[in-house]
């Protein structure tokens, strides 16, 4: 139960409790960034019970912020306003992104314990206790997640600094695992046989010719997108591709 929104005079008067709802302004200030990065983490994500852990988290801090702007209202009187321009700093991998989410959720700890030390004891201490419990359970998943999958990729994390003329065939396979997973997951979306061979097979060919597996389906994707390759823009819209 929050108290009614009638805190404006103990603000002015206590600095910490400043400091913690200027705080609570920054936290829920990146929300849209955070749905864009959790719509990242998503549709990377290799498996269901990957998709269902990210989901949970996504919807614990959809929560959160939830309570956050409670928070703020009980205290200012005012609502915290919503990003209009979004600066999304895309991930290079998803195990990239889910070693930043590890790490963010720490970060959040820490920030969060700031807070609930300038809150008043009672409901709005006991909220953000039950807000940093979650975010310790965040960090564990996440940690699951990064161990779940470190191994599979640590090849391609290495891969710039690898001399892939000395690849044994295990570690082509290891090298190339991005491109078979998001050909699964293309496969999962309904998108027509033919033009995931061709997709993926000419991404083969450029990772043959020195390209990352990364930057070699992001280039396909742009010939398609772009028009330069009309065999694949046409094979992905009817399967029909011309021989």
């Amino acid at each position: 139960m929050f108290i009614a929104p009638c805190q404006s005079s103990k603000l002015t008067d206590n600095a910490q409790l400043r400091a913690a709802i200027a705080a609570i302004s920054d936290a829920v200030g990146s929300e849209k960034e955070d749905e864009l990065f959790y719509d990242y983490l998503l549709s990377q994500a290799p498996t269901e019970e990957e998709v269902e852990i990210i989901t949970s988290i996504r919807d614990d801090e959809r929560k959160h912020n939830k309570l956050f702007r409670r928070i703020y209202y009980d205290f200012t009187g005012n609502e915290i306003g919503s990003q209009e321009e979004v600066d999304f700093e895309m991930p290079e991998s998803y195990v990239d992104g889910i070693r930043r989410a590890l790490f963010g959720e720490l970060a959040a700890v820490e920030k969060y314990r700031i807070i609930r030390s300038g809150l008043p004891m009672g409901a709005y201490q006991d909220t953000l206790f039950d807000i940093i419990t979650d975010e310790i359970k965040h960090a564990s998943k996440y940690n699951y997640l990064f161990t779940l999958n470190q191994g599979m990729n640590q090849p391609v994390l290495n891969a710039m600094d690898m001399d892939r003329t000395k690849f044994t065939p295990d570690d082509w396979v290891n090298y190339i695992m991005p491109l078979a997973k998001r050909a699964l997951q293309e496969a999962k979306q309904g998108i027509n046989q033919e033009h995931l061979f061709q997709e993926f097979i000419l991404a083969g060919v450029l990772v043959g010719l020195g390209k990352s597996p990364e930057d070699a389906i992001d280039q396909v994707e742009q010939w398609e997108k772009t028009g330069a390759s009309q065999i694949l823009a046409m094979s992905k819209l009817n399967g029909i591709s011309r021989k």
